[in-house]
């Protein structure tokens, strides 16, 4: 298989399905700043942490190519013309927003409550899940606009909600695994 194709050298790109769009499309926008967001998520899974969360993590780049797929699919051809689903894979599921749920929540027993805005930052694995966080919320903003103007499964859009949280609370975790402070913002008085 050759890495590439020429396809594109006039700017645009092909759907699922073969419908071509310009490369600055909404719909690439997404599921290319779901791509951005899974690559931070490996980095954030090289990081020294344990198992648990590096097995969940590979479990979350699962779901994201799933999103990816998702989003990288023409809505005109989801199906194909015997009427089964182009995608043959699974969708997101409810089990996938409830598992980050589930997540979140455990991650919570075990910290302290939270009673200011926390500057990112603190450790360098730290620093890496904000990043992989304000990656994911660029992706729920651009998906969400692209939802508007195409629907696809409302789903996909809970999930990234989700995994925004679950980033967040990770680097909680992360701060207090690690040993790193949190630093509050607390406003100055003007």
């Amino acid at each position: 298989m050759k890495i590439y194709t020429k396809t594109g050298d006039k700017g645009t790109t092909a759907l699922f399905g073969g419908t071509r769009v310009p490369k600055h499309h909404i719909r690439i926008e997404s599921y290319g700043t779901v791509d951005e967001l899974n690559s931070h998520i490996g980095l954030l899974k090289d990081q020294d942490t344990d198992q648990k969360t590096k097995d969940f993590l590979t479990e979350i780049q699962d779901r994201l190519f799933t999103i990816g797929a998702i989003l990288a699919t023409d809505p005109e051809k989801e199906k194909l013309k015997n009427g089964k689903d182009r995608l043959n894979i699974p969708k997101i599921s409810d089990a996938d927003i409830e598992k980050l749920e589930k997540g979140i929540d455990e991650m919570n027993e075990e910290l302290p409550p939270m009673t200011h805005f926390i500057l990112p930052g603190g450790h360098q694995s730290v620093s890496f899940c904000h990043i992989a966080r304000c990656v994911c919320r660029r992706a729920e903003r651009l998906s969400s606009a692209l939802y508007d103007i195409e629907a696809f499964d409302d789903k996909v859009l809970m999930y990234l909600n989700r995994l925004s949280d679950y980033l967040f609370v990770l680097a909680r975790k992360l701060s207090k695994q690690l040993q790193a402070e949190e630093i509050q913002w607390i406003p100055k008085k003007s």
